[in-house]
């Protein structure tokens, strides 16, 4: 029989997951961070009473083993160049809202840690701004003003587009 605790917890995994893939980039270590903040969160001493304390709670303790994990391994530009790679390596379908998709996914990852953590709460996840400021310990207002930025940041981004011109091929004749 499933203890209450874990009840509580069945509600917040499809978006704990979201965001751990978010903030990683990548769904197997997006894996290992979600377990890892399920088990500290069973083994906690004490928990919030309150709901939304309780999901910001979750959402916390997620993202302190998140940066926890990419302070003791590798460096950003390395995480960085290998995600690179693995968006280069996925399949392209011509469908145009698949290249939409893709656009944006690009576009989303060149955005600096700090705008996609924040686009990750308040736009993907759904948080409010006040769920964000406690989750991430900064003001509401910070808040606000980082969604603001971010949003600009990846529209530029996605105005930049994704098309790069590659020069002539061996053997074409220019």
């Amino acid at each position: 029989m499933r203890s209450r605790f874990e009840k509580r917890l069945e509600p917040y995994h499809a978006r704990m997951f979201a965001y751990a893939v978010a903030l990683s980039r990548d769904r197997d270590r997006a894996q290992d961070i979600f377990q890892e903040c399920i088990a500290r969160a069973l083994a906690a001493h004490e928990v919030p009473e309150n709901e939304p304390t309780f999901r910001g709670w979750l959402f916390a303790i997620l993202r302190n083993i998140w940066i926890d994990q990419s302070r003791s391994g590798r460096r950003r530009a390395e995480l960085e160049q290998e995600f690179v790679a693995d968006l280069v390596a996925e399949p392209v379908s011509l469908e145009s809202v698949l290249v939409d998709a893709f656009s944006v996914r690009q576009a989303y990852a060149r955005l600096s840690i700090e705008h996609r953590e924040i686009l990750a709460l308040v736009d993907i996840s759904g948080f409010s701004y006040e769920e964000a400021a406690a989750m991430i310990a900064i003001p509401r207002g910070t808040v606000m003003s980082r969604v603001s930025r971010a949003r600009q940041a990846l529209a530029a981004n996605l105005r930049e587009g994704n098309v790069v011109e590659l020069g002539p091929q061996r053997g074409s004749r220019k």
